[in-house]
């Protein structure tokens, strides 16, 4: 696929300032050209610093972008130790944050500014004869009001954490679950810091059979030894759970195993009440503050708190004056997606990609970072330093260097932040990752 060289009087636009949007941005200066990164939080890294009490899997030395240290470094920046495992708040921290604030970035990015829409200018998808000749516009809403910035090309890499899917089987939201939102804690709820007391010697319902469930079910138990009166239930839509427990010692990934090991035994020992075939259809308040969820068939429980962690999705509607070419199943990029089927990959097994894979039939528009998997799982962050290498490479004219692999992965797999498991932290007592968040195996409950 040919990428029209782009109008040099234009910013290339970036969606998200995560560690995906901001290598974008790393990669947009080195080569010359003008990013504008638009970011809807007050903040670089806003989504990661959501969940920063959670691990991420994979060490460091995965987890930065050679041009973003190449800035970085000749300022005094220190790469962390390539084998330590950081949690989001040290990823934002120690690299986010520092990148962020770089001279060469830094004025480069608007925080506050939502994108509602991406299309051309004075034409909707439907007009075809001369559409390459309107610009890439995309629509923003801030404090001030909306208005339209043209863009000489945009690189979508806004992320799916503000898109989780809903807690109904369907893959629509449950009778009553809008109505019942201050009940919904979100999929990674701090359980053992800012929001302990939510969960302190109350129930909550964990909804999921992804490695963000166990972190929180994990997290429960944990805080049930020192608050007894703490309930705590697990609903699958499936029957078994044999899933999420792995291959125990046997694992590829020993920490994974011991995730699925613990999490096993505390169903076992009644910890943790495991509902089976729990397919929700309804949410009700209660007369006493509480809420009571029906599920397919009898089931029905009475907690104090949702948390679902049932995985995400893309938001595609800021999308859509724009011509996409999607898998109609995990909505990825269509030439990406056989390459991120979950029942045929982990986050190790997928193959390096890069612009060719990514582009869209929209001429200059391109989706990265774990928006590009859709609803798939086994996001890499090192995987997405690579897209963006690539895309920009082929948004500057240089279609060798778009074409090259320059990202090399261990055979048995580095699970980063989008669910993967770190080795359990001695402050923390349990294992931890993140579920089609931003880095390991993603998991539908």
């Amino acid at each position: 696929m040919s990428h029209p060289t782009p109008d040099p009087k234009l910013p290339v636009i970036v969606i998200g300032a995560g560690p995906i949007g901001l290598s974008a941005a790393a990669h947009l200066v080195t080569r010359g050209l003008r990013p504008l990164v638009l970011e809807a939080g007050e903040f670089a890294g806003s989504a990661v610093r959501e969940w920063g009490h959670i691990s991420l899997f994979s060490p460091w030395g995965f987890n930065t972008d050679p041009a973003a240290r190449a800035l970085l470094e000749p300022r005094g920046w220190v790469a962390p130790d390539p084998e330590r495992v950081p949690t989001g708040a040290e990823l934002v921290r120690e690299y986010v944050q520092p990148l962020a604030t770089a001279p060469e970035i830094a004025p480069h990015i608007r925080y506050g500014a939502r994108v509602i829409g991406v299309g051309r200018r004075g034409i909707d998808k439907t007009r075809s004869v001369g559409r390459e000749r309107h610009s890439l516009v995309v629509r923003v809403e801030t404090a001030g009001g909306v208005q339209e910035i043209a863009a000489a090309a945009v690189i979508d890499a806004s992320g799916t954490w503000s898109t989780p899917n809903p807690l109904g089987a369907s893959g629509y939201p449950a009778a009553g679950e809008s109505a019942c939102a201050p009940w919904l804690v979100g999929a990674l709820p701090d359980v053992l810091g800012r929001d302990r007391t939510r969960f302190a010697g109350r129930s909550t319902l964990v909804v999921g059979l992804g490695h963000s469930a166990a972190n929180t079910l994990l997290a429960l138990v944990e805080l049930a030894e020192s608050e007894p009166d703490t309930e705590i239930f697990w609903g699958i839509r499936g029957h078994s759970p044999h899933r999420l427990y792995g291959g125990g010692d046997a694992d590829e990934l020993p920490a994974r195993g011991a995730l699925g090991t613990r999490l096993r035994a505390a169903v076992a020992d009644g910890r943790i009440t495991l509902l089976r075939d729990f397919a929700i259809h309804s949410l009700a308040a209660t007369p006493s503050g509480r809420v009571k969820v029906k599920a397919d068939g009898s089931t029905e429980i009475v907690v104090d708190a949702i948390a679902a962690a049932t995985g995400f999705r893309p938001n595609l509607d800021m999308l859509r004056e724009v011509r996409l070419d999607l898998d109609p199943v995990v909505e990825a990029p269509a030439q990406l997606a056989p390459l991120i089927d979950p029942n045929h990959h982990s986050c190790g097994t997928v193959e390096p990609h890069g612009a060719e894979i990514l582009a869209q039939p929209e001429a200059g528009v391109f989706i990265v970072g774990m928006k590009s998997y859709g609803r798939a799982p086994t996001f890499l962050l090192a995987t997405g330093y690579e897209q963006v290498r690539s895309v920009v490479a082929a948004i500057a004219g240089d279609h060798e260097a778009a074409a090259r692999v320059e990202l090399i992965l261990p055979e048995s797999g580095v699970c980063c932040v989008a669910p993967g498991i770190p080795e359990p932290r001695p402050t923390a007592g349990f294992a931890t990752g993140l579920e089609h968040g931003f880095a390991g195996e993603v998991s539908r409950g």
